[in-house]
């Protein structure tokens, strides 16, 4: 970055002399965010020009990401751009790219919570990482999270997301996989997840979790939550209407496959 452009974005950040942290107003704050907004949009245009086609709520989700750091979240959006160019060349995941993974009928989508964000499940224990490749898993989780973004409501940016772990073992176990899926949602898809509600969680299932757990980002560890078995029905109600929820937590929709959404 220039000088020019340190200074003007230095200029952007708030004085401790103005405000300090947690005493700005909801509309400094704002004015604050869409001046780097348009700062970080003239940063990154000079270097890829493509990026003039993308729109302010995109460059919002990776400011955030990366607290409003300018630098940083320039850096992070950059590189997603060269990595949507070399892994999504045509623009989307068919599903004849992810057979093996579709096959397993792991992912679904179903409901909205209070928030009006879509509700997306996941079984875990129909993971088989020996009937795919971490390739093809890649690929679908880029797939599942363009066909979630895609069915967001006007005015939403994130989902929520149920994973159950019932019946969870070590046949399931794919650590590389995990990382690979985690990289991808917050590197890529970044300010996209607005919970994680994990259900049904075995006690095995914690020597895996120890391994992935160093690579969450602490943005992203703060939208997990293990939810106790006895206070399931409570604790998914704090978040979704009853109306909402889906028949696999004994709500009344039935849920629909990721494919089919």
């Amino acid at each position: 970055m220039t000088s020019y452009l340190r200074q003007k974005f230095q200029s952007l950040t708030v004085s401790s002399e103005d405000a300090k942290d947690g005493e700005l107003t909801s509309e400094n704050r704002e004015e604050m965010e869409q001046n780097k907004i348009q700062a970080m949009k003239a940063l990154v245009i000079k270097q890829d020009p493509s990026a003039k086609d993308v729109d302010d709520l995109t460059i919002r989700r990776f400011l955030r990401a990366r607290d409003l750091d300018v630098d940083k979240a320039s850096a992070m959006f950059l590189k997603y751009l060269k990595w949507r160019r070399e892994a999504i060349p045509n623009g989307f995941i068919s599903p004849s790219e992810i057979p093996n993974d579709i096959a397993q009928n792991k992912l679904f989508m179903q409901g909205y919570d209070k928030a009006g964000r879509p509700i997306v499940v996941v079984f875990a224990a129909r993971h088989m990482p020996a009937s795919t490749t971490v390739e093809e898993f890649k690929r679908f989780v880029i797939y599942t999270l363009e066909k979630i973004c895609a069915r967001m409501p006007s005015g939403h940016e994130k989902f929520t997301s149920i994973a159950d772990l019932q019946g969870w073992g070590y046949v399931n176990s794919d650590i590389r996989g995990y990382l690979a899926a985690l990289s991808i949602l917050q590197d890529c898809y970044p300010e996209r997840l607005g919970k994680l509600l994990i259900i049904n969680a075995p006690y095995i299932f914690m020597t895996a979790w120890k391994m992935v757990y160093p690579f969450i980002d602490k943005n992203t560890k703060k939208k997990i939550v293990f939810v106790e078995d006895k206070k399931l029905r409570a604790t998914l109600l704090e978040d979704i209407d009853e109306n909402q929820l889906p028949d696999c937590v004994g709500g009344p929709l039935k849920l629909v496959p990721i494919q089919d959404c």
